[in-house]
C-alpha cells in the first residue's frame, strides 16, 4: 500500500484525511486507505471513490446517500481531534499567534502543550525554518499532544520538541538565556515561571499568557509589573459571535463562543531599561484590605438609600396589590360558580 503525508490541496489520495458531510450534515472524517471504508446506517462508501477526485467533490454510497468530500481544516482538526486536556479554542490560538507576532523562523517556547491545538498553529507560523520547544507535565498529555500533532501533518515534525517537566526547571537546561523570540504559557500559574521566562527572552521578545479567570488575570499583570523587566502588560479577550444569514432573515445566532480565556501580553526590556513612566500613576494597590470594602457599598457608588418609613410604605403598598390580586381571583371563581340567569342564557 501506498501512502504518504497529507497535503492541503489537489486531488485525493491515500493517506489524506477528509471531511464527509453526510444527510443532515452528520460529519465523518477518516483517513483514506487501500481497501478502507466508511459504514454507516445508510450505506458503505468506499475510500478508492474519493480518489483523484477534486476537493469539495460529493460522492454516494452504496444506499444513494450523498457525502460532501473536503480536507478539514486545521479549526476543524482541532475541535474533534482526542483530547487529553482542555484545548485552546481556534478563536483563541489565532489571537495569540497575531499578538505574540510569531513569525517565520521564530524559536518560540510554550507550556504547557496540552492536547496539541495551539502546538499546530504555533508549528504553522514559525515555519520550517524556525523552532518550537513545548514543555509539558503530564505525560499521558504530552502523548496526546504528539499524536495529534502527527496526525494532522502527517509527521513529527523535526523542528519541534517536547520536553516533559515543570518549565521552570527544564526551560534554563533547554534554552540558553536571551535565545527565545516568543514564550506562551497555558498553564493555573503562569506568575510562577516569569523569572525563568525572562531570562530565556531576548530583549524585545514577548511573553503571552492563556488564562481562564480575572483573578489570575491581576495576579499575572502585577507580577509582570513587579518584575521590571517588562513593558506595560496588555490584557484582551476575544468572542465570536455567529450570523445566520438565509434571505431576509438576517440576525445574530442564538448561540456564541464567548469568554474561553483571558490573553495578557507584554515584552522583555533591554538588561537595565527603564522605561519611562507615561501615567505617572501614584502608588500602586496590589491587595484588597477594609477601606476598598467599603469603597464599594451601595451608598458608595450611588444607589439610592431608603429610610424606614419608606420602606413600610412599599411593603404596605406591595401587600394592598397582593390582596387586590387575591380579590379579583376570588371574584373570578364565585362567578364561574354561580348558576346561570335568564339574562346569561339570553345573552349566551
Amino acid at each position: 500500500m501506498t501512502t504518504s503525508a497529507p497535503r492541503p490541496s489537489g486531488p485525493f489520495r491515500y493517506g489524506d484525511r477528509v471531511q464527509l458531510t453526510g444527510p443532515k450534515g452528520r460529519l465523518h472524517t477518516v483517513t483514506l486507505r487501500e481497501g478502507g471504508e466508511l459504514h454507516t446506517h445508510r450505506g458503505v462508501l468506499r475510500h478508492e471513490a474519493l480518489i483523484g477526485l477534486p476537493d469539495g467533490s460529493v460522492v454516494r454510497n452504496s444506499g444513494d446517500a450523498e457525502y460532501l468530500a473536503l480536507r478539514p481544516l486545521l479549526r476543524d482538526f482541532v475541535m474533534s481531534m482526542p483530547r487529553g486536556a482542555a484545548i485552546v479554542y481556534p478563536k483563541d490560538a489565532a489571537q495569540i499567534v497575531a499578538q505574540a507576532d510569531v513569525f517565520p523562523g521564530a524559536v518560540v517556547v510554550e507550556a504547557g502543550v496540552g492536547s496539541g491545538a495551539l502546538s499546530l498553529s504555533l508549528l504553522r507560523a514559525v515555519g520550517d525554518a524556525g523552532r518550537l520547544v513545548s514543555f509539558e507535565r503530564r505525560e499521558e498529555f504530552a502523548d496526546v499532544a504528539k499524536a495529534n500533532v502527527a496526525t494532522f501533518l502527517g509527521r513529527t515534525p523535526a523542528n519541534w520538541q517536547v520536553v516533559l517537566g515543570d518549565l521552570t526547571e527544564q526551560l534554563p537546561e533547554a534554552m540558553p538565556d536571551g535565545s527565545v523570540d516568543r514564550v506562551v504559557l497555558d498553564m493555573l500559574a503562569p506568575w510562577e515561571c516569569i523569572d525563568a521566562v525572562a531570562a530565556a527572552l531576548t530583549p524585545g521578545g514577548v511573553v503571552l499568557c492563556y488564562i481562564a479567570t480575572a483573578t489570575q488575570l491581576s495576579r499575572v499583570a502585577e507580577y509582570l509589573r513587579g518584575t521590571g523587566l517588562f513593558t506595560e502588560p496588555e490584557a484582551s479577550e476575544t468572542m465570536i459571535r455567529g450570523w445566520h444569514v438565509e434571505g431576509l432573515a438576517v440576525r445574530p445566532d442564538h448561540r456564541m463562543v464567548a469568554h474561553t480565556g483571558f490573553l495578557i501580553s507584554a515584552r522583555r526590556l533591554a538588561p537595565g531599561a527603564v522605561p519611562p513612566d507615561v501615567r505617572k500613576r501614584a502608588v500602586r494597590k496590589t491587595a484588597y484590605g477594609d477601606e476598598d470594602v467599603e469603597l464599594w457599598t451601595p451608598g458608595a457608588v450611588g444607589d439610592r438609600q431608603i429610610t424606614d418609613k419608606n420602606l413600610r410604605k412599599r411593603v404596605r403598598e406591595a401587600r394592598r396589590a397582593a390582596d387586590g390580586a387575591q380579590q379579583a381571583a376570588d371574584d373570578a371563581r364565585r362567578a364561574d360558580r354561580r348558576p346561570a340567569t335568564g339574562d346569561d342564557k339570553a345573552n349566551a
